[in-house]
């Protein structure tokens, strides 16, 4: 029988934990996600910060064909996994926040409204990257493979880019003093005092932290407002309680609660990987 992976799809700015099972527990991942489909497909909330959900494949299958579930009995069985805290840098306390975050996004899919909010249509930001989601969302090597990085500098490397790594002082910690001088590093200009208004010269983006947890950022459109992608999942202009962004100070940003500062990121300037 084929192995099969489930990503674990929480984190926005860093690489996902990821399960590769065979044998006994690949035929029980098989049996659960077989009867969560035959009780019919749940729609989700469009993407949003914190855990959305796990990526189960069957590795070696051409093309590569990706489920999304949020059954509970599956979600149980990944939670309780003896393998789990080993599967991510947070060691011991990672299986706890798993399981707070599963329960919260339990919630935000209770009382989720499905209304798609219009992307404002009006020039405030002329140097800003146009809004362009579809470009991104190909369910593909575009989305899968760029993070909140990628799309905060409008840049696609297919590599979860990383603050700092293409400079050689990636980020030690995920704390706001580490995240932010590695992005400096690689040429991204600090703006602490922006206050959300646009630059005269390339364009605004922001950073946030989950402490200790994970980082994430957002960019500011032509419009003024703002838009953001959650890891592999699809960029979106929304956030956590599905409202515009005009401020990603004032943002249901889940987890996410430290803002750290404003950056601008000139066209042409700014090197990630």
């Amino acid at each position: 029988m084929s192995t099969i992976r489930i990503t674990i799809d929480l984190f926005s700015g860093r690489p996902n934990p990821v399960l590769d099972l065979s044998g006994r527990q690949a035929r029980t991942v098989l049996a659960l996600l077989r009867s969560a489909q035959r009780a019919g497909p749940t729609a989700l909330p469009v993407s949003t910060l914190g855990y959305r959900g796990l990526l189960i494949e069957r590795l070696g299958e051409q093309p590569r064909q990706l489920v999304r579930s949020v059954d509970s009995a599956l979600e149980e069985f990944v939670g309780a996994h003896p393998s789990l805290a080993r599967r991510s840098e947070l060691g011991p306390r990672f299986p706890k926040l798993l399981r707070h975050e599963m329960a919260r996004y339990r919630v935000l899919r209770a009382h989720w409204s499905h209304r798609r909010l219009p992307w404002p249509q009006r020039r405030h930001c002329h140097c800003a990257p146009l809004y362009e989601p579809a470009w991104w969302n190909d369910a593909g090597q575009k989305q899968w493979n760029n993070n909140c990085y990628n799309y905060s500098t409008d840049i696609r490397t297919d590599t979860f880019a990383q603050p700092g790594q293409a400079s050689g002082a990636m980020y030690t910690q995920l704390t706001c003093a580490s995240v932010r001088p590695a992005a400096v590093a690689d040429c991204l200009i600090a703006r602490p005092l922006a206050h959300n208004k646009c630059p005269g010269e390339g364009h605004l983006v922001a950073l946030v932290i989950a402490p200790g947890i994970d980082f994430h950022w957002y960019r500011k459109g032509r419009n003024g407002y703002w838009s953001h992608k959650p890891g592999p999942s699809p960029v979106v202009h929304m956030d956590n309680s599905n409202h515009l962004i005009p401020d990603p100070r004032t943002a249901d940003r889940g987890m996410y609660t430290q803002f750290c500062t404003f950056m601008v990121v000139m066209h042409g300037h700014v090197k990630i990987q």
